[in-house]
């Protein structure tokens, strides 16, 4: 992650976690207020599925998702026998995804921490385990709140007028730090004149002469940065630790002796052109002295001391300026000498790390062909699987979000991925795994979900390994027999550089229960494959990562029963690009659905909102140095060659793939009179399920889209 003018942002490809083009998620209104048109949508894609042997009843239907829940942000106890964590619920009359705390204990029994009336999360235990930090809405802002755990009482301990993050106590206790954004005055370099006294004229002009302007999601950025701040576990005035115009991002870490506090920051005069380029330093809190620990070019983060105090474990890598290298484990001394990587030779990426309780070595997650583990790196010798199945927080569509923690005796927390269901808690104790929580039994135990099973095919480019996995509809075996043909959609990852695996995705398991075989993979490019097969596509996306796509559709056709007339492909985000690249390259579809995506790399490099790391990442020229490389990759420069029915679908305030893009594209095919169609999702960013019935409606429009052609195809 990556802190920018106090925005916290994914980024795609450079950084393994992130979802990189795909960021947030979207907003449209429930199913249930729709027109009579939108209740069209909402109730058709039932083609596949009419000579089912699985009652529609027994099927995920799209308002199932307000009746799902998943678990995150947790938090483990010293003796490994609680585990604190965000239980996530869809609310029905807002329309957005909240959370309250609860606990469960190593016996399973569940309870709740915060009373579920707001939005409360960040749980965090004091090192004596008798308080639990965490931020809730309660007030009406996020706030810094405290439970005295012995007695249950709270209190809310701040009134910022912006949200604190970063919680870490000092380790006797008695303090708090954090960073918060603090504000500074807009720039403004004209004053109007002659304004009379109550006149009412229009907004006055927004002058702007920064690199970074807006994120998506968030719209303009607001001047300032984000600061460290210290306050007092028993209430009163924050004091502000740091300076300058540049974000202090988190984890924040204290020494053992509570005098210092480890953090990440990007200090270059020139960050704006090399934002990713962060270092570590260490702040006395006393005399505010600074002392920079790293100082190459890259991104050195998630700083963290060992329990004993010696020495500081973080991640990074040399930026190298492709679209992705292996983020690794390194450690050092406390003063910043003798660094080393204890993960040089490993062709993965870490994704987070927490140190052994005895300093002799650390725990790391990390993605490996489309799943999480977590493993025991020793300061010196070989790495150990210590817990797997982590996943299960991406929520719609299958990518590999996960999150775990350490207690003191070496219990691991971690959030637990099924393909059949979201996350939930479970720990892994001496090769001992436990499930604690089951979120969803009520919601999912009585309908027939989809099964998920792996694949692999050779490309026929070059033979390379693709890894695949197909989601079976309700019944396809019994159908199968029957001779029953399936209709089959290809659902393309975004990012590109991220990876899908076999989690739980209400997006994939609810076109499986339209009747639809749904295949999803991991072409070239992606990640959790090694640096070479991420690195594929640089400066060359699309290209082979098609031919990748192809071959696992045959396949899938090879071994199962697919009718051939009736394939379809979707994806969003750098599976909106592959899918308009695949419609300019072949009429094998009977339609798509393109959603989010770039269609014309000169325009999106020069209207996303992280247009230089894109254009400094991802090509070797800008774009008027280079303009043919541009458009050779660009899906427009193909659109003469469409014939597939193709719809697109893209939030109208999205601004890390404007929906300008989609409109190219659209108004291209319409020219050329190719039957499309254009979803804008109103005051929607970049990401889709942000809001419950965003995701239905996406959805919807999907399989209405879909079967729109199979229906056809039957009346001809």
């Amino acid at each position: 992650m990556i802190m920018k003018k106090g925005i916290c942002i994914a980024l795609m490809a450079i950084a393994p976690l992130a979802s990189g083009l795909a960021i947030a998620q979207t907003i449209t209104p429930t199913i249930a207020q729709t027109s009579s048109a939108d209740s069209t949508i909402a109730t058709s894609g039932k083609s596949a599925v009419e000579s089912s042997s699985v009652d529609d009843s027994k099927r995920l239907q799209l308002e199932d998702i307000f009746s799902l829940e998943y678990a995150s942000n947790l938090e483990i106890n010293a003796k490994g026998d609680e585990v604190y964590f965000v239980r996530n619920y869809m609310d029905i009359h807002t329309d957005k995804k909240l959370g309250n705390i609860w606990k469960v204990d190593s016996k399973k029994n569940l309870t709740p921490v915060t009373n579920g009336l707001h939005v409360d999360h960040s749980p965090t235990l004091s090192p004596d385990n008798k308080k639990l930090a965490y931020i809730s809405t309660a007030s009406g802002k996020p706030q810094i709140h405290i439970k005295w755990l012995d007695t249950g009482v709270t209190g809310q301990m701040s009134h910022f007028t912006h949200s604190p993050s970063n919680l870490s106590w000092s380790p006797d206790g008695r303090y708090i730090a954090f960073t918060r954004f603090v504000a500074e005055k807009p720039k403004s370099v004209v004053s109007l004149p002659g304004k009379p006294k109550g006149a009412k004229w229009a907004k006055p002009a927004i002058f702007i002469d920064d690199m970074y302007y807006r994120f998506d999601g968030a719209g303009l950025t607001p001047p300032g940065n984000r600061q460290l701040f210290l306050m007092s576990a028993d209430g009163g005035a924050a004091r502000q630790l740091s300076q300058g115009k540049f974000d202090h991002s988190g984890p924040l870490s204290w020494s053992r002796d509570g005098e210092q506090i480890i953090y990440s920051a990007n200090t270059r005069d020139d960050s704006e052109l090399e934002w990713t380029d962060s270092n570590i330093f260490s702040l006395d809190i006393d005399s505010l002295a600074v002392i920079q620990l790293t100082d190459r070019n890259g991104p050195d983060k998630q700083a963290v001391i060992s329990p004993n105090g010696k020495m500081i474990a973080y991640l990074g890598f040399d930026q190298h300026y492709k679209n992705y290298e292996n983020t690794q484990l390194y450690i050092m001394q406390l003063d910043g000498s003798n660094k080393r990587s204890l993960t040089a030779s490993f062709d993965r990426s870490v994704n987070s790390i927490k140190w052994a309780d005895n300093s002799k070595g650390l725990f790391m997650s990390y993605h490996d062909r489309g799943e999480t583990y977590v493993a025991y790196q020793p300061l010196s010798g070989k790495r150990k699987v210590v817990a797997k199945n982590l996943g299960g927080l991406a929520f719609g569509r299958p990518y590999t979000g996960s999150e775990f923690d350490v207690a003191d005796n070496g219990t691991i927390a971690f959030t637990y991925s099924a393909p059949q269901r979201p996350a939930d808690i479970a720990i892994s104790r001496k090769g001992k795994t436990t499930q604690l929580t089951s979120l969803n039994d009520n919601a999912l135990s009585h309908k027939t979900l989809a099964s998920i099973k792996e694949m692999t095919v050779k490309s026929s480019y070059d033979d390379l390994e693709v890894q695949a996995w197909v989601a079976y509809p309700p019944g396809y075996e019994a159908d199968k027999k029957s001779g029953k043909k399936f209709p089959l959609i290809l659902e393309i990852h975004g990012g590109p550089v991220t990876n899908y695996g076999p989690h739980f995705a209400a997006e994939i398991q609810l076109m499986a229960a339209s009747g639809y075989v749904v295949v999803y993979a991991n072409p070239r490019g992606s990640d959790s494959y090694g640096k070479a097969f991420s690195q594929l596509i640089y400066n060359n996306y699309p290209s082979q990562d098609f031919d990748d796509l192809m071959s696992v559709v045959d396949g899938v056709i090879a071994q199962d029963a697919i009718d051939t007339d009736n394939l379809f492909v979707t994806g969003g985000s750098g599976g909106g690009v592959l899918t308009a690249w695949i419609v300019g390259h072949t009429d094998r579809f009977k339609a798509a659905v393109v959603a989010k995506p770039v269609i014309n790399w000169y325009s999106f490099a020069l209207t996303t909102d992280i247009y230089p790391f894109v254009i400094k990442n991802w090509f070797e020229k800008m774009p008027w140095e280079d303009a043919e490389h541009y458009m050779k990759l660009s899906p427009i420069s193909y659109v003469g060659n469409v014939t597939t029915p193709t719809m697109l679908l893209t939030g109208e305030a999205d601004i890390r793939t404007p929906i300008a893009e989609s409109e190219q594209f659209y108004q291209a095919l319409k020219l050329r009179n190719i039957d499309t169609a254009m979803v804008r999702i109103p005051d929607a960013p970049h990401g889709i399920y942000k809001r419950p019935s965003n995701l239905m409606s996406k959805v919807a429009h999907i399989l209405w889209w879909f079967d729109k052609y199979q229906q056809e195809d039957r009346q001809q």
